[in-house]
């Protein structure tokens, strides 16, 4: 079975070179460079990979929403995000993730190629250090959580926010409730300030 795979990314970011280590591998074929952002769920389904892997400098709170629209638009597409452990806001939620898996952005281009299988097997993958990390960190935030939050630190509404988790009002403004006494905040704002601050989010 041949692998279709996808990087996706900003517009003038250039990170790990995916393409150059993966499409050696007799058994993948890259099909695009996908730009990382609103258009992503509509362009995979179009492109329809196998594996996306994302290649960015947002943080994982700004990753996860995307992820989610993704995978509701291609639920048999995978997704690999390449994390930096020096950055709080790039590691995993202690949590399940979903349709997200997670690697070292300084991985091997085997260990890469490796992640790219399992994934299109259908397995998780999560790096050891990345999760280790992870469960050093302050915040005990869940991934819906951390949804929540990056999509309301873009200044999307309740409603809107609800629109594209597929969630209702109430159990948006119940996560919102949820962060604001995890974080210690006063509000939404000191919440989303908050997590700025600890490097959650940009």
């Amino acid at each position: 079975m041949v692998i279709r795979v996808a990087v996706a990314r900003e517009e003038g970011y250039f990170g790990v070179p995916v393409r150059a280590l993966l499409e050696t591998n007799p058994d993948m074929q890259f099909v695009a460079t996908l730009p990382f952002g609103n258009e992503l769920p509509r362009l995979a389904a179009e492109t329809w990979p196998r594996v996306i892997v994302i290649d960015t400098d947002r943080m994982v709170s700004q990753v996860l929403p995307v992820a989610t629209e993704v995978h509701s638009a291609s639920p048999t597409c995978a997704m690999l995000l390449l994390c930096d452990p020096a950055k709080r806001g790039m590691l995993p939620p202690r949590h399940r993730t979903g349709a997200l898996n997670f690697l070292l952005k300084n991985a091997s281009a085997t260990l890469l190629a490796d992640s790219v299988r399992r994934l299109a097997l259908g397995e998780r993958v999560v790096s050891p250090m990345l999760q280790a990390a992870s469960l050093n960190t302050e915040r005990d935030l869940t991934t819906r959580e951390l949804e929540v939050l990056g999509l309301a630190a873009e200044g999307d509404s309740v409603k809107e926010i609800a629109g594209r988790l597929y969630l209702s009002g109430g159990t948006v403004r119940n996560y919102l409730s949820a962060i604001i006494a995890k974080t210690g905040a006063r509000n939404r704002l000191d919440a989303i300030r908050i997590a700025r601050k600890d490097g959650w989010l940009r």
